[in-house]
């Protein structure tokens, strides 16, 4: 490895850093004002910007009050470094991506895989439906739990260590449910579970967004998007027919097991360490080392916020956010609310199709297929045809990012086919209509909750820039919630209304949500403008009117 622009001559360092002045002249500024500025590199800008910024953001972020920065000695990427994810061979960051999806497919999976066999959990602990329900939603309260302690063990130890560290520990909460000898047990092996399952729900945005600028992020994320939710629809399939076929409930932990097993070694063997200061980290250890001096030093090194500090500003920043920002309240509860409903169907269908056509467990089973296959073919189109509109955004706003807002074209088409879906679902649901009718309203409801996640979230990503981590966390917890919750109330609601009624009021529900992406389209520069957390320049003001006049016309 060469080091061309890193020579040992320190008046030549001097000479070659022409940043170093203004490095060192903020080392008196307040730093975790600054910290809170920087702590998020912009996620749509090109290549070379998006290099630079992380590498000077990380600079400032790194520097103490009162202290001297020797930033002569300072590591940094070269230009087409190596070593950088975002130089790393297209093949190669595709593979990791697709690895990372298969390792998010785990946690999604785990988290819904009792639900085929939940009848012989019920037969050999004795507990109640509802306490059924519970170990479906104890599994996604940890998804809820789980970025608190995973998101800062990934800033510090960096991002493959934490899949290392969590899922040894999640295959050991899978035999434990294996094991379990009574209730309290298994409910409280499923809590534990999710919350070392969510370790890769953590830190797979960072590592999509370590490897790809804004230009390439948008498709990186479409073919990301749709694990976390083929993998709670999936899972009743696998373990429906495994109950078919005289399988015992434990078996389907077992299988838990050894998949988590299988994605540990695709950690050890395909997921290399991604998190830029992480490898400047690295870097600088064998900078030291190759040229016998000490004073070199990577930003990370000079970090010196403590752990608990830390983990009060991911608990209270995200929640500040919700209480100052109509924007992202908005944006929060419709995503929760599609999140939710996903596992509100592990109560409604089998009183639909179990219940009211008298299906068995397996082919009960396959009635969750439309759902994926709806966001397969959500992903497709998004590749197909919403992608090249903005890819031609891209090139339209050169040098500059496009407005967040060429972002919900995707989001516009999805909320008008959620409440569709509901509809769909809602009065084909009689026993005397072919089974094949509530069971396609699955396809739009997986298209809509797909798009409606790639449009959203990459709004999200765009409009709050800096801020992003916090926002997106915001929203992760409070969907967490809601997945969590839905399970509880389902039955009850379907058995009481009637599948009719109940899909019904879950349709208006949705059809009140749906216009937050046209209004967020019309309104959302001046909601951008007024927000103290989304980042205001003269430029983005400008692209702005720009987009405002292309809408008008």
């Amino acid at each position: 490895m060469t080091h061309s622009t890193l020579p040992s001559d320190r008046s030549t360092l001097s000479a070659s850093n022409s940043k170093a002045p203004s490095i060192a002249s903020i080392a008196r500024e307040d730093i975790f004002a600054v910290t809170e500025t920087v702590k998020e590199p912009t996620l749509h800008d090109d290549h070379n910007a998006d290099k630079d910024r992380i590498d000077d953001l990380s600079i400032y972020a790194s520097i103490k009050e009162d202290s001297f920065v020797d930033a002569d000695f300072l590591v940094r990427f070269d230009e087409n470094d190596p070593e950088n994810p975002l130089n790393w061979s297209l093949t190669k960051r595709w593979v990791i991506t697709l690895v990372a999806a298969f390792l998010i497919l785990n946690a999604t999976i785990a988290s819904s895989v009792p639900a085929g066999v939940l009848p012989q959990m019920q037969v050999h602990f004795g507990f109640s439906r509802e306490v059924g329900a519970l170990c479906l939603s104890l599994f996604v309260l940890g998804f809820a739990v789980g970025p608190i302690l995973w998101g800062p063990m990934s800033e510090d130890f960096g991002r493959q260590p934490v899949s290392l560290i969590s899922f040894p520990l999640f295959i050991g909460t899978q035999i434990g449910c294996a094991l379990s000898p009574n209730t309290a047990s298994i409910l409280i092996f499923r809590f534990l579970g999710g919350v070392f399952g969510a370790s890769y729900l953590t830190t797979s945005g960072g590592i999509i967004a370590d490897m790809f600028d804004g230009k390439l992020r948008g498709r990186a994320l479409g073919a990301f998007s749709l694990a976390p939710f083929a993998g709670p629809s999936l899972a009743p399939l696998i373990s429906g027919w495994m109950s078919v076929a005289g399988v015992g409930w434990q078996w389907v932990f077992w299988m838990q097991s050894i998949y988590g097993g299988v994605c540990l070694f695709l950690v050890l063997v395909a997921q290399p360490e991604t998190y830029k200061p992480i490898l400047l980290v690295h870097k600088a250890r064998l900078m030291r080392k190759q040229t016998k001096d000490g004073r070199w030093w990577a930003p990370l090194e000079r970090k010196h916020h403590p752990l608990p500090q830390r983990i009060q500003l991911i608990l209270t920043r995200p929640f500040q956010m919700l209480a100052t920002e109509p924007m992202l309240v908005a944006l929060t509860v419709y995503l929760s609310f599609a999140y939710g409903v996903i596992y509100l169907l592990f109560e409604a269908y089998p009183i639909v199709f179990t219940v009211g056509h008298q299906l068995n467990a397996g082919i009960s089973s396959l009635t969750y297929l439309p759902v994926p296959i709806g966001g397969a073919m959500a992903c497709i189109l998004y590749f197909i045809f919403f992608d090249p509109k903005y890819q031609h955004a891209v090139e339209t706003y050169h040098p500059l990012p496009p407005p967040p807002e060429y972002r919900l074209p995707t989001s516009l088409y999805g909320s008008v086919l959620m409440p569709i879906s509901f509809f769909w679902f809602a009065w084909t649901s009689y026993p005397s209509i072919s089974f094949w009718a509530p069971m396609m309203a699955g396809l739009p409801l997986g298209m809509a909750v797909v798009l409606l996640y790639l449009g959203l979230y990459s709004y999200m990503f765009d409009a709050y820039t800096n801020y992003a981590a916090s926002a997106l966390a915001a929203t992760v917890i409070t969907r967490s919630f809601f997945g969590a919750g839905f399970p509880l109330f389902a039955t009850q609601m379907y058995e009481k209304l009637t599948p009719r009624w109940a899909s019904t009021l879950l349709a208006i529900v949705s059809l009140v949500m749906a216009p937050v992406p046209f209004v967020l389209q019309k309104y959302g520069p001046t909601l951008r403008a007024r927000s103290k957390n989304a980042p205001q320049s003269v430029r983005s003001v400008g692209m702005n009117r720009r987009l405002s006049k292309e809408q008008s016309v």
